[in-house]
């Protein structure tokens, strides 16, 4: 929006801060958004038992995801955007999007039924990374040109500066209980019910080669 129309829009009785509107939005609005299709995929996976299919290979990459999102997430709240947070929050959205690839390939050839609804729900956890990282650039512009220049003279482009403006504690802790409630939980939960499924598939079918092997000798 040029000073123009803001000019304009503000003559018109209407205040327009669109810098303080993306933040709000990104703090109150994208942020929570993401925990809610995350646990509607949790769901997925346990109605379309996981542990029974794709298992603990399968859960793992899923708790990798969360790790490639949630990093960035963490240092973006904690620290003042610069090209080293950039370079982050980048290259850790091009690993979850090709972590998500492998996902669905390793859940298609575990003959776990990827459902339409689940697909979608997908499309939207690969679609909230990318709009959270395009809002962060148009906001910190200078820091993108930054980046693009190798930060040259900017000697604060390649360390992690704490936030000028730091995020209120009640904030924080809003989202630290989100994140183990909505994220923590239940995927600790599908991990762990994958690997005691495994065990016991383990035993059992070392249980019927012990069984083979005693009727084998008599």
């Amino acid at each position: 929006m040029s000073r123009d129309q803001a000019a304009e829009i503000s003559a018109s009785g209407v205040t327009v801060d669109v810098g303080d509107a993306t933040v709000r939005y990104l703090l109150y609005g994208l942020l929570p958004s993401w925990f809610v299709p995350g646990v509607a995929d949790w769901w997925m996976h346990r109605r379309t038992r996981i542990e029974e299919t794709a298992g603990t290979r399968e859960s793992l990459i899923h708790s990798l995801m969360m790790t490639e999102v949630g990093i960035p997430i963490a240092l973006t709240l904690r620290y003042e955007v610069n090209p080293l947070l950039l370079t982050v929050q980048l290259g850790a959205t091009a690993a979850h999007e090709a972590t998500a690839l492998w996902d669905v390939r390793t859940a298609v050839d575990s003959d776990r039924e990827v459902k339409p609804v689940e697909q979608h729900i997908h499309s939207f956890l690969e679609s909230l990374p990318f709009g959270a990282l395009a809002s962060l650039m148009c906001l910190h512009a200078d820091q993108v040109k930054s980046l693009l220049r190798g930060g040259r003279g900017d000697v604060d482009a390649w360390r992690l500066v704490p936030r000028r403006r730091p995020l209120s504690r009640g904030y924080l802790a809003g989202i630290a209980a989100a994140i183990g409630t909505c994220v923590l939980l239940p995927y600790g939960e599908e991990l762990l019910r994958c690997v005691r499924t495994a065990r016991r598939n383990r035993k059992r079918t070392n249980d019927d080669q012990a069984r083979f092997r005693a009727g084998e000798g008599r």
